[in-house]
């Protein structure tokens, strides 16, 4: 007989694990474990927290694509990079709410819009703001990812009924500078403050293959498993290496030492969701399945990430299938926490 861990909702024990407190030696330690090692002892964290079967579906859509005038290393929507792509105005909301139905029809249950800000002006926060109200309406959970926040626009997209916003770290801070210089990490500390102040949920986590070093990764998880709250939701992304940006080029990464790092965030962030984010059309399948058994429950879904590419949907299904997956809310699978 295979014993099963015993879900959150009957664990008497369940926060007894949570901590804001991880030294970087301790971090280290957990990424120099023999790899089975440390699977197990994730895995077991993952079926303490969640159930082990069921992931959560995200779909992302660029809501205004182009022109940003930050300079992230990684990114193709700079305006400091010739990437071939095109600047978009702010979307009319009937072409988002269009978009959503799509999202819920093939599953997702949560809708994120991204758009590529410095920070959104009060203007554009007002279009954003009708387009969370809806969102919301078709029955999904809305996030956002606008940039950087004050607190009285993070107030307004509160009142707005907004579930999440994302806004990640991306690397360590001492490797930070390498990536970006227009925007400080204490500013994105500060937005997430904000966010978190004004009752919405926090998704946040970073961006591996960037040419960081693995104290760098270690760096960030502990920037994120110390934070007064853990993020309710942990985007790991694998870098997807455009042609025009400076990190084109970069060596790949380890797809084992990606499969340690996502095992390490849910040793650390146990309730929160991890999230298998970009890259993932660079993933094998083989990969994919390690990294949901070592704790990742979320992807996002459908054909495209901002402007990058994602896995098609009836290629994750076919995988989902394979795996015995399910996704939160489908059949007899229990909803997953957010």
């Amino acid at each position: 007989m295979i014993e099963r861990y015993p879900p959150i909702w009957q664990d008497p024990m369940h926060g007894s694990d949570i901590r804001h407190d991880w030294q970087r030696e301790e971090i280290a330690a957990l990424f120099a474990l023999a790899f089975n090692d440390l699977l197990y002892q994730a895995h077991g964290v993952h079926r303490a927290h969640h159930h082990p079967s069921t992931v959560q579906i995200s779909t992302l859509l660029s809501i205004k694509t182009g022109a940003c005038p930050e300079d992230c290393a990684y990114c193709p929507q700079s305006s400091h990079y010739d990437t071939q792509i095109e600047r978009e105005r702010l979307l009319p909301v009937d072409e988002v709410v269009a978009a959503a139905r799509a999202a819920k029809r093939a599953g997702a249950t949560r809708f994120c819009m991204g758009a590529a800000w410095r920070n959104p002006t009060d203007k554009n926060l007002n279009k954003v703001i009708e387009m969370v109200g809806a969102v919301r309406a078709q029955g999904l959970e809305t996030c956002a990812t606008l940039g950087m926040l004050n607190a009285g626009q993070a107030s307004r997209l509160a009142a707005a009924g907004l579930d999440y916003y994302n806004h990640n770290l991306d690397t360590s801070p001492e490797y930070y500078g390498n990536v970006i210089t227009t925007r400080t990490y204490r500013e994105r500390l500060d937005t997430l403050a904000h966010v978190r102040d004004a009752g919405i949920s926090v998704c946040c986590g970073g961006i591996v293959g960037m040419g960081e070093s693995a104290a760098d990764r270690t760096g960030l998880l502990q920037q994120l498993a110390n934070l007064p709250r853990h993020p309710e939701s942990v985007p790991i992304n694998l870098l997807v290496q455009v042609e025009g940006t400076p990190l084109h080029g970069t060596a790949a990464l380890d797809p084992i030492e990606f499969a340690r790092t996502i095992a390490v965030a849910r040793i650390l962030m146990p309730a929160s969701v991890v999230r298998l984010s970009a890259g993932r059309a660079q993933m094998s399948d083989e990969l994919q399945a390690l990294c949901f058994f070592a704790g990742a429950n979320s992807i996002f879904y459908g054909d495209k990430l901002l402007t990058t590419e994602n896995p098609e949907q009836h290629a994750d299904r076919q995988l989902f299938a394979r795996l015995g997956l399910h996704t939160v809310g489908e059949g007899n699978a229990p909803d997953a926490a957010a």
